[in-house]
Order: structure tokens, then C-alpha cells, then sequence
């Protein structure tokens, strides 16, 4: 949506400033949000965001890449700015004024994992029949979901926001924020426990999504670990659940994987029934295909068009990326974040993949696991031994009940190799990788292991 000085200064409590001290009646008017200024589009404007780097530091880079302004919380010397008390604070009141100026239904999409996934799935069936806005990547907090929110034409008739969660109430005021008609919960894990007090504090801040929705609007929960009595209870909409079993209202038929790992299964619906094959990778891609048709489905995209749609939407970056590297390996990049349920599901992955003639596995840490760490660690070891891998090599010392695990299960056929992070794992991988073998790369974000993906995608077993 359009920006204009004028209009961000106002909701923000901010001050137009430029680099003459002059304030023009003209200022300039910007499309939509950045925080990051290598990723900058012409047009948009540039919020100096403080976290591991000052976004201050980049203001210049921004404007010289085509933003016009930036939103900062202190003077830039040389640039176009409206300076502000807070940047979060104001991103939150622009998100909220810009989302008055949207007639748009609201998707909220949140869960343990499969968020951004499911998003990006969402997004192509919606898109399939209706005007869609959904940001790139994973945008799903305090400052993500503002920058969605003001990335959106103001034609958008479904935005599709992504929300997360570390501490208690941050769905709460996403939702606050967005007003979602639409919620859906992918499933209810362990993820971030240890800041949300164990199993039971996950489910209680996940259904704060199921807490904003409206009586008008509809719950899509996944029918094994999200549509429980407690759950449902707190849904003023009606609920629909996504799953497997025969009790589910959507229901997801046997997956099979072809030789590129891409799920294949039934799909039946209130809206019509047939299969789905789909682009992106992945046996557990299915719940998550199946939650996004549901949204799509229900708010009249037909089911033709989004099993079309389905059958090319891609995943966001680093997320069961296959990659036939030089050299003749095969890399399964799945690094951008890692829990026991997306750990053991890319191992499953792994397994499935033909004509292997090595399986390696390099698994980092699963962090904020807290009192559970080591026991959800051994169990993703017991997973890599079902899996048959053959080189197992293990990321941080929070690792080490997944290798004792995986050696005690698997015992000599299993190589197994510890390093204390990200770029001794590199070093090794690119000594140990061989023509033929497949590589699964996954750990929580944190870790870094993409840069071992990255490696060998660009090097093979050449390097």
C-alpha cells in the first residue's frame, strides 16, 4: 500500500526530517516495508530495525537501492526520514491504521511447525481465485507481521499472515492486530517450551489464535495434535479438522513420494474430492496442502484450481530444498529451523530417497526445548537409525543424546561424527560427501547449518 511521509508521521507520532532540515509539501510516497536493504525493492520504505545489527547502519544503502524514506528512531545524516519514538511501536500503529484501509479477509496461520509452509501453500490456492497478499519469507512476528500487513495493495482481497510465538500473548496481539477471520493451527508441538512453559503452555498461546476469530469466520485445525476438546472449546467460529483419520472433515488419503521426494494422495473435502500432487517435498507436506486447500476452498476458490495451483506452489528458502550438486551429491536442504516433528519428518524424507549410495545426515541442535532437550534429542536419534542412515554428523553438545542414541540403535554400520558447530561441520561434510550420496541438512535456525548446504550446493564433492 502506499506510504506517504505525511501519513507515516502522523500514525506514528513521528517528525519529517530531511537532509536540507526542509520538510516538502511534496514528500515522496513509498510501496510497502523493508527491514532488510539488500532485499530492498525500489519503492519501499526502509524501517532501521534494531536486533543483531542496526538497521541505522543501513540507511544510507537503502535510500542509495530506491527507498525513498526510511523510518528510524534517530537522525541519519543525508537521508529522507520521518524519526520516530519507537520502531516497533510505530509499525505496530501503521500496521493497524493500514489495516483499516484494507477490505481484505484476514488468514491468520500459526502451529509448532508447518507455518510458513502452510502459508506459502495458502497463499497459491487463494491466489487461484482470489486476490492474495502474503509475505515471502517467514514474517511472522512483532515485525514481520507489520511489514505483511503494509506490503499489501490495497485491492488485496485475502491477506495471509503467518504468526509465531516465543512468550505468552504475542498471538494474542498479532491477532489483535490483523483481525483474522480465518485461523488455522498446523499442529501443536514442543516448539519454543521452554519459554512457554512445557507442552501445555504451547497449546494455551497457540489458541490465542482460536480466541480472536470471529463467530462468522472458521477454524482449520490439524485433526491429530491441534482439534482437541480444549481447543475447539475456545473457537467462536466453527471448526474443521484436517487429518489422516476417518473422524477428520477433511481427510488426507496413504502419501507416496516420488523420485524427487514430491507427496502424491488423495484429498477428500466438503467441496469436492481427487488427487493432489504437489511441488514441494515431502511426506508431511500433505496435512499442510490439505490445511491450505481447506482456506481456499471455503472461501469459494474451486477445487480444480486449487489442486492446479497446489501442484506448483514452491516452499520458501531452505525448507526440503533438493539440489543435485556438482560432483554428483544430492542436498536436501531443510536447515532454516528444526523441531523433533520436522527433524524426524526429513528423515523420513531422507530415507525415501531412491538409489542412495550413502545416506548423510547432518543434524544441529533443536534449542528452547528446555527440560525436554535431551529426551526429544534421543528420540530423533532413534529416528535416524529407523531411517538407515550411514554417516550421521551431529552439530553442538545439545546433540549428543541423538548420537548415543542413533549409535546404540544402529551400532557399527552407522559412522558418526561430533563437531562443536556450523563451520567445523562444514569442513568436515566437504571431506566426507562422495558421488552418490544424499545429504539432509537440518538444525534450528540459530546453528547456521545452511551455510553447510550452501557449501556443498556450490562445491559437490569436489570440494
Amino acid at each position: 500500500m502506499e506510504l506517504t511521509r505525511a501519513w507515516v508521521a502522523d500514525v506514528s507520532g513521528g517528525q519529517i526530517v530531511d537532509p536540507d532540515g526542509a520538510a516538502p509539501a511534496d514528500v515522496p510516497t513509498g510501496t510497502g516495508i523493508a527491514f532488510d536493504s539488500r532485499a530492498l525493492r525500489p519503492g519501499e520504505v526502509f524501517v532501521a530495525v534494531q536486533a543483531e545489527r542496526d538497521g541505522h547502519d543501513f540507511v544510507a544503502d537503502a535510500i542509495g537501492r530506491g527507498a525513498p524514506f526510511a523510518i528510524v528512531e534517530r537522525p541519519v545524516a543525508g537521508a529522507p526520514l520521518v524519526v520516530v519514538p519507537d520502531v516497533p511501536d510505530a509499525l505496530f500503529a501503521l500496521a493497524r491504521a493500514g489495516r483499516d484501509r484494507l477490505d481484505a479477509r484476514v488468514v491468520g496461520i500459526t502451529g509448532s511447525v508447518g507455518k510458513t509452509s502452510t502459508k506459502d501453500l495458502t497463499a497459491a490456492a487463494l491466489a487461484a481465485g482470489r486476490r492474495t497478499h502474503a509475505a515471502p519469507a517467514s514474517f511472522n512476528n512483532e515485525i514481520g507481521v507489520p511489514v505483511t500487513v503494509l506490503g499489501a495493495p490495497t485491492d488485496t482481497e485475502v491477506l495471509v499472515v503467518e504468526m509465531g510465538a516465543r512468550f505468552a500473548g504475542n498471538i494474542a496481539a498479532l491477532a489483535a492486530l490483523v483481525d483474522p477471520e480465518i485461523g488455522v493451527i498446523t499442529n501443536i508441538g514442543i516448539n519454543h517450551a521452554e519459554h512457554l512453559g512445557g507442552p501445555e503452555g504451547v497449546a494455551r498461546v497457540k489458541g490465542e489464535l482460536l480466541d480472536a476469530l470471529p463467530a462468522h469466520g472458521l477454524a482449520v485445525l490439524d485433526a491429530a495434535t491441534a482439534a482437541g476438546p480444549e481447543q475447539r472449546a475456545r473457537s467462536a467460529a466453527p471448526v474443521v479438522t484436517v487429518g489422516a483419520g476417518p473422524d477428520a472433515d477433511v481427510r488426507i488419503g496413504p502419501v507416496t513420494l516420488d523420485e524427487g521426494l514430491r507427496a502424491r494422495f488423495a484429498l477428500e473435502t466438503p467441496w469436492g474430492s481427487g488427487t493432489v500432487t504437489l511441488a514441494v517435498r515431502g511426506a508431511h507436506q500433505a496435512v499442510n496442502a490439505a490445511l491450505a486447500a481447506t482456506v481456499a476452498l471455503h472461501v469459494g476458490v474451486p477445487f480444480a484450481a486449487v489442486v492446479d495451483a497446489l501442484a506448483h506452489a514452491e516452499a520458501s528458502a531452505w525448507r526440503m530444498e533438493v539440489v543435485e550438486a556438482p560432483g554428483g551429491v544430492t542436498v536436501i536442504n531443510d536447515a532454516y529451523n528444526a523441531s523433533p516433528v520436522a527433524t524426524i519428518a526429513a528423515l523420513d524424507a531422507l530415507a525415501a530417497v531412491p538409489d542412495a549410495t550413502r545416506r548423510v545426515a547432518v543434524l544441529g541442535e533443536m534449542r528452547e526445548l528446555g527440560a525436554l532437550s535431551a529426551a526429544e534429542h534421543e528420540r530423533v536419534g532413534h529416528a535416524v537409525a529407523r531411517a538407515g542412515v550411514d554417516v550421521l554428523v551431529v552439530v553442538g553438545a545439545a546433540t549428543e543424546p541423538l548420537a548415543a542414541a542413533a549409535a546404540h540403535d544402529a551400532g557399527p554400520v552407522l559412522a558418526v561424527h561430533r563437531v562443536p558447530d556450523a563451520a567445523a561441520a562444514r569442513a568436515l561434510v566437504a571431506g566426507l560427501v562422495a558421488p552418490g550420496d544424499v545429504v539432509l541438512v537440518k538444525a534450528s535456525r540459530a546453528v547456521g547449518l545452511e551455510t553447510v548446504a550452501a557449501a556443498l550446493s556450490d562445491a559437490g564433492a569436489a570440494a
